[in-house]
C-alpha cells in the first residue's frame, strides 16, 4: 500500500498575515502547515520545550514522515551566568552548566513532559538545537530575532517573522502577529529566500556579530534521560506561565471595581482608604491584573512587589495570590532561601518566559540591603502594593520606598499616622492622595461588613488602683507644665500615658465581669478576647515581671475555670501554631475562645468571629479600628457581631479632681461613641454611657 503523500503548501489556503485578535496561531497556522512540510527552521529570541506541547498533532504527524527540526535560540543566562563570561570564565562551559541547571531543577509534571518530547525528537535525531548569542568585546547580549521558514516535498517554502516566541505564552496566551511570506507569490518570494538565507547563515555560524554553538552535550544527555524517566504525577492542571486572574468563583464587588477604576485614573499610584474587613486584598489583585494584561499586550512582564508588616500576613497574601493563579514567592527569613529563587524568577520574566512575577515581603525583609539591591536591578515595569501601608510611614523604611515602582497602591484602614505628621506624610508623597473611601458605615449599609451590637462595661478601679492612677497622673501634669512635649509617645510624658493606661487595662474589676459575660454566651463559639500588653503596673515596681500577665489569667479562667476551650493567640505563638489555631477556631470549630494581645490586630482573616471581649485597647485610634473590623467580617449564617468593651475609670475620692481626668477620659468616651454610632443598640448605649460622659463633663460626646 502507497503512503499517502501529505498535500503540499499551496492548497492550504496559508493567509500572509496572523494576529491574535482573529487568528488561532497554532491550530490555523501552525498545525496544518506541519502536516504538509518536511522541513522545520526557526530562530527565536527564546525558547521552551513546552511549546512542543501546544502543537503536539502538527509535529507527531510530521516527525512520523522523517521531518525535520532545527532551532537557534538564546540560551537562558542569569545575571551571574553573564558576569562569569564577562570575568574570563569559558561560554561553554558556562552555558552548559545554566542550561543542564534548569533542565535539574523542572518539577512540574506538564514542563516535564515537554521536555521528554525534546528528548525523544533529539535521540530519533528529529530535533537539531543551536545557541546563539551577541559578543561584543567582553559584553554578552542577546540574540533576538523571530524568523524561521517551512519547506515542504516540493521545495517550497514558508518564511515567517513576527513577535510569537517559540513558548507556550508566545503561541497560545500573547497578543501576537506573524508576517508569513509564500515562495510561490511572486510579491513574497523575494522576503522568504532572504529569511531562509539569514537562517542558514545563522545556522553556519557565518553571521558577523553574533555566534552560535552547538547544544551543550550534557544538556542534550539531561534531555535524554528525561524522555526515559516515568512521567511525574499530574496534580491539578497549571498554566505553563502564570497569569494574574481572578478565580471564577469571585465577582469583584461594584465598590471594589470603583476602587480600580479611581486608582487607575490616577495614574496607578495612590491609596486606597477602606475599613478592615472590606476586601482590599482582592481589591489589589483585581488592580494588579488589569495591569499585568495592559503590559502583557505590549510583551512586558510585570513584577507585583507586596509589602506587609507581619509573616502571617504574608503567608495570607501567598494563598491569596494563588487563588489568582500565580504562586508569589514569601520574601522573608533568610535571604539563602529566597535570594536565588527571586533571581531565577526575574531572569524568567527578562526572557519572555514569564508575564508576571509576584514577591510578598514583610517590611523587615524589605528594607535588608539584599532584597534592597535586588530591586534597584529590576529594568521591568513593576507595581508596589503596601498592606496596612501606614507601617510605612517610619523613617526606617519611607526612606527606602523604591523610586522605580511604576504603579503604587498603599491599603489601610486608617493611613493617617497617629502623632506623626512626618511620616503621614511621607506616604502621601510617595504613594500619592487617597483615591478612594469605604467607611465602616457605608460598608456595612451595602453588606461589605455585618451589623453589630455594642455593649460598653463600666469597671470602677480599686481603691489601691484609684491611688497609683492618681499619682501617675499628677507626675503627668507637672511634666506638662514644665513644658515636656505630648506629641513624643517616646518621651516621659508618653511613658507615663501608657502607665496609666495600663492601670485602666489591667484594671481588676474587668475579670470578674468578663467570666460573668462569657457565662452568659457560653453556647457561642467564634469568641476573642483581646487582653491588655504586659503585666499589671503596681506602685512599687511599673513593669514586674513576676507578674502573671492578664492573658495568662484569662486563659486559666476560661479553660480552667469554665471548661471551655481556649488558647493564647500571641507575638510568642510559632506561626505554624497560629495556623492550626485559626484553623480549628474557624473550619474545625474545636477551639471556642481564643486570647489575643496584640496579635490579631491587623490582617488576620477570621469572619467566623462572632463576639469580642476588648479588656484593653490603646488610645490610638487604629487598634480599636482594626479590632472592630475583625469581627465584622461576613460569614455564612452571621447576622450580627457583639462588641464587649470594658471601659475603666478611677473611683470617686476627695483628692481627684475630674477635670485632671478629662482629656484621658474624652479619648476613652470618643472611642466608645464611635463605637456605639453606628451599632444596632445605640440608644442603650447612650444610656450606660451617660453616667461617665456627666462625671467628666463630656456630655457632648
Amino acid at each position: 500500500m502507497t503512503e499517502r503523500t501529505p498535500p503540499g503548501f499551496r492548497v492550504l489556503g496559508i493567509r500572509g498575515n496572523y494576529r491574535s485578535d482573529h487568528s488561532e496561531l497554532v491550530t490555523e497556522f501552525y498545525e496544518p502547515v506541519l502536516e504538509s512540510a518536511t522541513e522545520y527552521s526557526r530562530a527565536v529570541g527564546y525558547f521552551s520545550s513546552t511549546s512542543l506541547s501546544a502543537i503536539t498533532d502538527g509535529l507527531s504527524a510530521f516527525v512520523e514522515r522523517g521531518g525535520h527540526i532545527r532551532l537557534i535560540a538564546s540560551p537562558r543566562l542569569t545575571q551571574d551566568d553573564v558576569r562569569d563570561i564577562e570575568r574570563g570564565y569559558a561560554f561553554r562551559e558556562v552555558v552548559e552548566r545554566a542550561v543542564v541547571a534548569e533542565l535539574d531543577e523542572v518539577h512540574d509534571p506538564h514542563e516535564f513532559s515537554a521536555l521528554g518530547v525534546a528528548g525523544s525528537l533529539i535521540a530519533r535525531g528529529a530535533l537539531d538545537i543551536q545557541l546563539a548569542y551577541v559578543q561584543r568585546g567582553d559584553r554578552i547580549g542577546i540574540y533576538h530575532e523571530k524568523i524561521g521558514f517551512f519547506k515542504d516535498a516540493s521545495n517550497d517554502v514558508i518564511a515567517m517573522s513576527g513577535s510569537a516566541n517559540e513558548t507556550y505564552m508566545g503561541l497560545l496566551a500573547n497578543f501576537e502577529t506573524v508576517e508569513v511570506y509564500r515562495s510561490w507569490i511572486d510579491a513574497d518570494s523575494a522576503r522568504a529566500a532572504r529569511i531562509v538565507e539569514h537562517f542558514e547563515a545563522l545556522w553556519g555560524d557565518s553571521t558577523p556579530g553574533l555566534c552560535v554553538i552547538p547544544f551543550p552535550v550534557a544538556a542534550k544527555e539531561r534531555l535524554l534521560q528525561i524522555s526515559e524517566s516515568p512521567p511525574m504525577d499530574v496534580g491539578p492542571t497549571q498554566e505553563a506561565a502564570p497569569m494574574l486572574r481572578p478565580p471564577t468563583d469571585v465577582t469583584i464587588r461594584p465598590y471594589q471595581r470603583e476602587a480600580v477604576r479611581a486608582w487607575l485614573e490616577a495614574r496607578g499610584r495612590g491609596i486606597l482608604k477602606m475599613a478592615t474587613g472590606t476586601g482590599k486584598t482582592k481589591t489589589a489583585l483585581f488592580a494588579a491584573a488589569q495591569v499585568m494584561r495592559t503590559h502583557r499586550d505590549k510583551e512586558q512582564p510585570l513584577l507585583v512587589l507586596i509589602l506587609a508588616p507581619f509573616q502571617h500576613l504574608v503567608d495570607q497574601w501567598i494563598s491569596e495570590v494563588a487563588d489568582f493563579g500565580v504562586q508569589a514567592l514569601g520574601i522573608y527569613e533568610s535571604s539563602e532561601r529566597w535570594l536565588p529563587l527571586a533571581q531565577r524568577q526575574l531572569d524568567a520574566a527578562r526572557l519572555g518566559e514569564r508575564d508576571v512575577v509576584a514577591f510578598v515581603a514583610t517590611n523587615a525583609s524589605f528594607s535588608l540591603p539584599r532584597f534592597q539591591a535586588l530591586i534597584k536591578s529590576i529594568q521591568m515595569p513593576f507595581m508596589l502594593i503596601a498592606d496596612e501601608a501606614h507601617n510605612l510611614g517610619s523613617p526606617r523604611y519611607a526612606r527606602l520606598l523604591p523610586s522605580g515602582a511604576t504603579y503604587r497602591m498603599a491599603l489601610s484602614a486608617t493611613p493617617e499616622r497617629w502623632f506623626d505628621e512626618w511620616g503621614t506624610e511621607a506616604l502621601l508623597e510617595y504613594f500619592g492622595p487617597v483615591v478612594f473611601e469605604l467607611g465602616l458605615g457605608e460598608a456595612i449599609e451595602m453588606g461589605a461588613l455585618c451589623r453589630y451590637y455594642y455593649k460598653p462595661r463600666l469597671v470602677e478601679l480599686t481603691v489601691e488602683e484609684t491611688q497609683f492612677y492618681n499619682s501617675i497622673s499628677a507626675q503627668f501634669a507637672a511634666l506638662l507644665a514644665a513644658g515636656e512635649d505630648l506629641e513624643d509617645p517616646d518621651s516621659s510624658l508618653g511613658l507615663l500615658l501608657r502607665r496609666r493606661a495600663g492601670v485602666l487595662g489591667h484594671a481588676e474589676g474587668k475579670l470578674p465581669l468578663l467570666r460573668s459575660d462569657i457565662q452568659a454566651r457560653r453556647s457561642l463559639w467564634s469568641q476573642l478576647i483581646y487582653c491588655a500588653e504586659g503585666h499589671r503596673p503596681i506602685a512599687d515596681d511599673p513593669d514586674p515581671a513576676d507578674e502573671q500577665s492578664q492573658i495568662e489569667r484569662v486563659v486559666r479562667m476560661v479553660g480552667v475555670d469554665l471548661g471551655f476551650s481556649v488558647h493564647p493567640y500571641t507575638s510568642e505563638t510559632p506561626r505554624a501554631t497560629r495556623r492550626g489555631l485559626l484553623r480549628r477556631f474557624t473550619a474545625e470549630r474545636d477551639l471556642k475562645f481564643l486570647a489575643a494581645m496584640r496579635c490579631l490586630d491587623e490582617g488576620v482573616d477570621i469572619p467566623d468571629a462572632r463576639v469580642a471581649y476588648l479588656l484593653a485597647s490603646s488610645s490610638n485610634p487604629r487598634q480599636f479600628i482594626q479590632r472592630r473590623g475583625r469581627i465584622l467580617r461576613p460569614a455564612p449564617g452571621k447576622t450580627h457581631a457583639e462588641i464587649l468593651d470594658y471601659l475603666a475609670y478611677p473611683s470617686a475620692s476627695d483628692e481627684e479632681d475630674p477635670r485632671v481626668e478629662r482629656s484621658l477620659m474624652r479619648r476613652e468616651l470618643q472611642r466608645a461613641a464611635e463605637f456605639a454610632r453606628l451599632s444596632d443598640n445605640y440608644a442603650d448605649t447612650l444610656e450606660v454611657l451617660r453616667p461617665l460622659k456627666e462625671r467628666y463633663d463630656l456630655t457632648d460626646l
